[in-house]
């Protein structure tokens, strides 16, 4: 078998090479896509971190019960709040809480207009799929390396490797959504004269609000999952705690660390989900 590994194919040293040509060629590209994305991050860090913390938690409760009309998830995500401010995790939680919205905008602002895509044109989404199975199957320590490489260390590179890795969910799930629209309704569409785009708006996307909350919904909790991973290249939240605890095998910070990140998981899941209206 020494034949074999004798002639090895070149797969890292591609790589390695496509890298260091994007890193050569791509600056301008890669230095004002770090300043967009510092940009968004300091916007959404202000927003959550210099008003006082009860007034936050308010903005929050209401946002929930506008969304769910029910006290009992509004009260849970009070309660919730509260929790991580009487365990200190505040500035913690707001910084992991502007990673995930973060990557939530970047994620929806690409991932929706791709899906609707794919969904009209099914040899598009022939080539996309691959590229989105690659995606969600290579491992999350993967995308740390060219994030790195190419931004450095701090939020903005925990960002784009969260942004790789939840990319494919609100891509699918819009396909989903768009591609599943009856076609009764579709040909009742175009018999009343509706052009594509009225179609697109008025038909497609009404009826794809489901399957593209549920992209939301994922995006957000998929997010969430990457804090930890991202803390690994310098990306502040509640992440931090947790890789200093496992550094120090520190059980009580460890676990402490991890219930607040838990908390704040099914808070955010309780207030996108729409199926819990009463």
């Amino acid at each position: 078998m020494e034949w074999l590994t004798d002639h090895k194919i070149p797969v890292g040293k591609a790589a390695s090479a496509v890298f260091d040509w994007i890193r050569d060629n791509g600056e301008f590209f890669l230095d004002a896509l770090s300043v967009l994305m510092e940009t968004l991050i300091d916007a959404i860090l202000f927003v959550l971190q210099e008003p006082p913390e009860l007034i936050v938690i308010a903005v929050f409760v209401a946002i929930t019960y506008a969304l769910q009309r029910s006290w009992k998830v509004a009260l849970f995500v009070a309660l919730g709040f509260l929790f991580i401010l009487n365990q200190d995790y505040w500035e913690e939680t707001t910084e992991s809480l502007t990673l995930v919205l973060s990557a939530c905008v970047v994620c929806m602002a690409i991932g929706v207009p791709i899906g609707i895509a794919t969904a009209h044109r099914p040899r598009l989404y022939a080539y996309v799929r691959p590229v989105l199975d690659l995606m969600q199957t290579l491992p999350t320590f993967v995308y740390l390396i060219p994030a790195i490489v190419f931004f450095g260390i701090g939020m903005v590179p925990g960002l784009i490797a969260t942004v790789i890795f939840v990319l494919p969910a609100p891509i699918r799930l819009t396909y989903l959504g768009v591609s599943s629209t009856p076609a009764g309704l579709l040909e009742a569409a175009r018999a009343f004269g509706a052009t594509p785009s009225q179609t697109l708006w008025k038909v497609e996307l009404p009826y794809a609000v489901p399957q593209i909350m549920a992209g939301l919904n994922q995006t957000i909790m998929l997010s969430l999952s990457m804090v930890v991973v991202a803390a690994l290249v310098g990306a502040d939240g509640l992440g931090v705690p947790v890789v200093r605890a496992l550094n120090s095998v520190n059980t009580a910070l460890g676990f402490e660390s991890g219930f607040v990140i838990v908390v704040v998981a099914i808070m955010l899941d309780r207030i996108l989900n729409i199926g819990v209206r009463k």
